[in-house]
C-alpha cells in the first residue's frame, strides 16, 4: 500500500520544508482527529511528546491547534522518549499518541510518528486514510466545541516507574555507568533512572540546545562513551539515540558492542529462563549471518523481516513472539513495551550482568561476526532496483561470487534519499570488492 507522506517510521523530512511545515502539521492534527471521530465520538484524547529539536516547538503548536480545533483534548509531555509516549498513550487511556522526532537524523530534520490506543504504530490502512485527509484539496470546517491542551507534569514520573518495574531491575549499586543521551529526548530521564537504582552515573550529552541533538554523540558516535568508560573505569557505556528508542553499548574495555551481539545475549538469556516465546528471535535481514549460527546452537530460531522496527514488531505480533529488534540497537520486549526502548533495554542488560555476576565483555562473547561492508550512497531518484540493469547485474554477479559464503542486500532508505549496500562474506576482501562494484554501478546511474 503506497503512501506519499508516510515512510517506514512515520512522516519525516527537513523542518520548514514540505511535508514538515506548520501548515501540514496543522492538517495532520485535524486529520488524526477526523479519523478518530469515525467512531462517532468527538472528545478524543491525544498525547503529544517530542525530542529536543528546535522545530519541535513549531510542530507541537501546529498539531495541537489542529487537534483542538476538532474538539480533541491534547496532553503535552514536553521532551520525552518515543517509548514513553507509546506507554503513556496506553496507560492514560488516550485514543492516539504523537511523537515529534527524526530519531538519529541531524537537528535540521524532524518527523511525526503516530501511535494507536494500544501503543503500537498505526496500520497502513489508517495511515493512508490520514494521508488522504492531509492532502485533500479542502477540509470542511470543524463543527462542535473546541478542545483544550494541557501539560502533564507527571509524565516522566509515570514512565520512570513503569520502566524500572517492567525491566525487573534490581539495585545497580556498585555499578559505574557512562550514559550518553545524544542531547536528545532521554537527556533528563535516562540518567535519572540509573541513578535511582543506585548506579554511579557519568553523564554525557545532556545539555540540549535545539541544535546539538545527535551531533558527534549518542548511538551514532559511541566512541565518545567508549573513551569515557576507559577514563572513568566504568563498567559499561550506554548510548541512546535522539528519541531514546534504541541503544548501543560499550563494554568495560571500551569495545563497542555490535547490536546483533546484544540481541543474541538477550535471546539466550530469555531462552535459559524459559521465557523466549516460540524459542524465536525476530530480526531484520541486516543482521549478521553469525547471529543465526550462534542461536542455532542454543535451539533458537532466527526469523527475519525487511528493514525497520515496525516490520519486526508486526511479525512479533502476528506470531506471538516476545523478543525482536535490529542490529542498529532497537530491542523490543513485547511482554512490556510496544516499541524499542533504549533505557529499558539497558536495564535488562545490566540486570543480566548482575544476575550472572559477569562483565559485559563476557556476556557479549556469544557469537562470531562475519565480515560486512555497509555503504550508504546519496541518490537522485529511487526507481525500483530491478529496473536499473547496471545495478541489477552487479547484484547478481555479487551473489554468484559469494555462493554459499555470503550474501548481498541493496535497498533504499525509508527516511532519507539514500541507497544502502550490504555485502557479507567470510572472505572480507571479496565482500569489499563486490560492494565497491555495486557502488560504482549506482554512482553511474542514479547517484546524486
Amino acid at each position: 500500500m503506497s503512501t506519499q507522506l508516510f515512510g517506514t517510521d512515520g512522516i519525516r523530512g527537513i523542518a520548514n520544508q514540505f511535508p514538515i511545515t506548520p501548515e501540514v502539521a496543522l492538517r495532520i492534527g485535524r486529520a488524526v482527529a477526523r479519523v478518530l471521530q469515525a467512531d462517532g465520538y468527538k472528545r478524543h484524547k491525544v498525547v503529544i511528546g517530542k525530542d529536543t529539536r528546535l522545530s519541535g516547538y513549531m510542530l507541537e503548536t501546529a498539531i495541537t491547534s489542529g487537534l483542538v480545533s476538532e474538539g480533541s483534548r491534547v496532553l503535552l509531555t514536553g521532551p520525552a522518549p518515543t517509548p514513553a509516549v507509546a506507554h503513556l498513550t496506553r496507560s492514560m487511556g488516550c485514543d492516539a499518541g504523537i511523537m515529534l522526532t527524526a530519531s538519529h537524523n541531524p537537528y535540521q530534520d524532524n518527523g511525526i510518528k503516530i501511535f494507536g490506543p494500544d501503543g503500537y504504530k498505526l496500520s497502513d490502512e489508517l495511515e493512508l486514510e490520514i494521508e488522504r485527509l492531509i492532502l485533500a484539496d479542502e477540509l470542511s470546517q470543524p463543527d462542535g466545541d473546541l478542545g483544550k491542551a494541557i501539560r502533564i507534569d507527571d509524565a516522566m514520573g509515570r514512565y520512570i516507574e513503569f520502566t524500572k518495574n517492567a525491566a525487573g531491575a534490581n539495585s545497580l549499586r556498585g555499578l559505574k555507568v557512562v550514559v550518553d543521551c545524544a542531547n536528545g529526548a532521554g537527556y533528563y530521564v535516562g540518567p535519572l533512572i540509573f541513578e535511582e537504582l543506585g548506579a554511579e552515573v557519568i553523564k554525557l550529552s545532556t545539555q540540549p540546545d535545539g541544535r546539538n541533538i545527535n551531533e558527534g554523540c549518542g548511538a551514532l558516535h559511541p566512541e565518545r562513551a567508549a573513551k569515557a568508560v576507559i577514563e572513568h573505569g566504568a563498567d559499561v557505556g550506554i548510548c541512546l539515540d535522539g528519541d531514546a528508542d534504541r541503544v548501543i553499548f560499550c563494554d568495560e574495555t571500551g569495545q563497542i558492542i555490535d547490536g546483533d551481539r546484544v540481541l543474541c545475549l538477550c535471546a539466550k538469556a530469555l531462552k535459559a529462563k524459559g521465557k523466549l516465546q516460540g524459542d524465536t528471535l525476530v530480526a531484520t535481514v541486516m543482521s549478521n549471518l553469525g547471529l543465526r549460527d550462534a542461536l542455532e546452537k542454543d535451539g533458537i530460531t532466527l526469523e527475519t523481516t525487511g528493514v525497520g522496527d515496525r516490520l519486526v514488531i508486526e511479525r512479533m505480533r502476528e506470531k506471538g513472539y516476545n523478543l525482536g529488534g535490529e542490529n542498529s540497537g532497537h530491542i523490543i520486549y513485547s511482554d512490556h513495551a510496544t516499541t524499542g526502548d533504549g533505557i529499558m533495554s539497558a536495564l535488562m542488560v545490566l540486570s543480566m550482568m548482575r544476575e550472572k555476576d559477569v562483565k559485559l565483555s563476557e556476556l557479549a562473547d556469544c557469537m562470531d561476526i562475519y565480515p560486512q561492508v555497509l555503504l550508504a550512497l546519496d541518490v537522485s531518484e529511487k526507481p525500483p532496483i530491478e529496473e536499473v540493469p547496471e545495478i541489477h547485474k552487479a547484484i547478481q554477479q555479487a551473489e554468484a561470487a559469494f555462493a554459499e559464503k555470503g550474501r548481498v542486500l541493496v535497498r533504499y532508505s525509508g527516511t532519507e534519499r539514500k541507497i544502502r549496500v550490504l555485502t557479507e562474506c567470510s572472505d572480507s576482501e571479496l565482500a569489499q570488492t563486490q560492494a565497491d562494484l555495486i557502488a560504482a554501478a549506482i554512482k553511474g546511474t542514479i547517484g546524486a
